[in-house]
């Protein structure tokens, strides 16, 4: 059932996708871009929180009074900062949460990816006892709210000798050295939060911790208009001696002393603890299924680098040789890294099919889908090709399923990944009788490994290695970046690519027009 569920929200996502898509395109969508986002927004969160630790009185009879000024006496650029400040912060949560529902959608969680998943979750409470503590500062009925909570919250551990509410029976218990606590928590917890991110995108190649342009001053002008629109003001001053009736709650960043109050300390703890058992074993929770790793072979393998270079998950190195051996490079694979896409078999120099080798073998390649048997399906299935137009389609198994494109004029062949695509394949299908080569793989900026579809965009357009050669005609390759479910648009993007080859001569081959 809840695999059901799963792909039911799946397929509603990426229906938001597309109308997002529609609006902004793929690069200035902000829902494909989460990652990113929130790094822009921690950044922002840090600016705008140096200058209001630049201007607050960290006591607690000033504290309140230097940050409600800001919204009063410097609106027009204090109050500013302030307000881009709280609602930096809680975007920041909304996009953390809609990223971990992105990847939970998406199944992004198991074998080599549980590293990043599980250290992303003392990220969520780190980032909910930063923004918490960020409301103490202020000093206002809503801290005075927060604060109690959370010491009634602690206290139900009964870890500390007297209860830690009674330091907030009175206006006289709180004192100035406990409010510069306040301030240290506040700025130590984001710093905590900071290296939490760094280990976070530890096993990642090239992580994208930046933002397109239009993303990025996109999102600085909506926070920057909502600030104008909507300025963050303070509520009354907090009174310790007095219950405030109503406020104006904060469901970002304080839900949990809702929850708590709703039911009790102790079902929060048990709640809190749950949800982090489950989220934390949650890559395991159906077995690990061992996957295919990628194969280093030393006779083919030059020590070039490319792989090293464009493996998604840094998951292939580059073994140096020893005094023995000092001219020995070798690709190495770490298979618990290793995500299985192939991206790595496809920037091989050796992965070329135009070698004379009877048996062709890459210097790194899949076991599942090794170059050399695509090279005999290719030449087999072009060999079986009837009509005036002959088209090769070489798809993704994460994509539009490209087998129910088969057709007696088009052959179909479905790769891991379309990183594992060399260039020089589509050379070989075009000198081999094919009139087209039609390429197709995940959504654009989707690339279920990260970077299949840039390397692949790259090569075609001779700025990445290994590169298609300049003298294959571009007119008879076309690119197609489309999700599973878009396999229309796959098919009439196929019909057109079609139509635009049978307008050439038909006694024409691909060979005479490299001639």
């Amino acid at each position: 059932m809840f695999h059901t569920l799963r792909l039911g929200a799946l397929s509603a996502l990426q229906a938001i996708d597309q109308r997002f898509d529609a609006c902004f395109g793929a690069h200035g969508n902000p829902l494909r871009h989460l990652g990113a986002l929130g790094f822009l927004l921690f950044w922002i969160i840090v600016a705008t929180g140096v200058y209001l630790y630049a201007v607050l009185d960290t006591s607690v009879e000033g504290a309140y009074q230097s940050i409600d000024q800001l919204t009063h006496a410097q609106r027009y650029f204090g109050g500013v900062i302030r307000s881009l400040h709280r609602y930096a912060s809680d975007a920041f949560v909304l996009v953390v949460l809609l990223h971990l529902l992105r990847e939970l959608l998406h199944g992004r969680m198991r074998g080599f990816r549980w590293f990043s998943w599980v250290s992303g979750v003392p990220l969520l409470w780190l980032t909910l006892a930063a923004g918490i503590g960020g409301f103490w500062i202020v000093w206002d009925r809503l801290a005075q709210l927060s604060v109690i909570a959370t010491m009634e919250w602690l206290d139900a551990l009964r870890l500390f000798a007297e209860p830690l509410t009674r330091n907030f029976l009175s206006a006289s218990s709180v004192n100035d050295r406990l409010f510069s606590l306040f301030v240290f928590l506040h700025i130590g917890l984001p710093l905590l939060l900071l290296l939490g991110l760094w280990i976070h995108i530890q096993r990642i190649s090239r992580p994208q911790t930046q933002p397109g342009a239009q993303l990025t001053w996109g999102t600085l002008a909506a926070l920057v208009v909502l600030s104008l629109i909507a300025p963050v003001t303070s509520d009354a001053p907090a009174q310790l001696a007095t219950v405030p009736e109503a406020l104006r709650f904060d469901w970002f960043y304080l839900a949990p002393h809702a929850l708590m109050y709703a039911t009790s300390p102790a079902t929060l703890w048990w709640m809190a603890a749950t949800v982090t058992v489950l989220l934390g074993t949650l890559p395991w929770w159906k077995g690990v299924v061992p996957q295919p790793v990628a194969q280093v072979d030393p006779a083919n393998c030059n020590g070039c680098g490319r792989c090293v270079a464009d493996c998604p998950f840094a998951a292939v190195s580059l073994l140096t040789g020893d005094l023995a051996h000092p001219g020995l490079k070798l690709a190495v694979v770490d298979a618990d890294l290793c995500a299985s896409c192939g991206i790595c078999a496809g920037a091989c120099p050796s992965s070329t099919p135009f070698r004379s080798t009877a048996t062709l073998v890459s210097g790194i390649d899949m076991p599942q889908l090794p170059i050399g048997q695509l090279r005999a399906k290719l030449k087999a299935r072009i060999a079986r090709l009837r009509g005036d137009v002959k088209i090769v389609v070489f798809g993704c198994d994460r994509a539009v399923d490209v087998r129910s494109l088969q057709a007696p004029d088009i052959a179909a062949l479905s790769l891991l990944c379309s990183g594992q695509l060399p260039p020089s394949f589509v050379e070989y299908a075009l000198r081999h009788g094919a009139q087209g080569v039609l390429i197709t793989g995940c959504g654009e900026c989707d690339c279920a490994f990260r970077f299949g579809n840039d390397w692949t965009e790259q090569r075609l357009a001779g700025v990445r290695e290994p590169h298609l050669r300049r003298t294959v005609p571009r007119e008879r390759v076309r690119v197609v970046w489309a999700s599973a479910r878009h396999r229309a648009q796959v098919h009439s993007e196929l019909a057109a690519f079609r139509q635009g080859l049978s307008g050439k001569s038909a006694g024409q081959t691909p060979d005479q027009e490299y001639a």
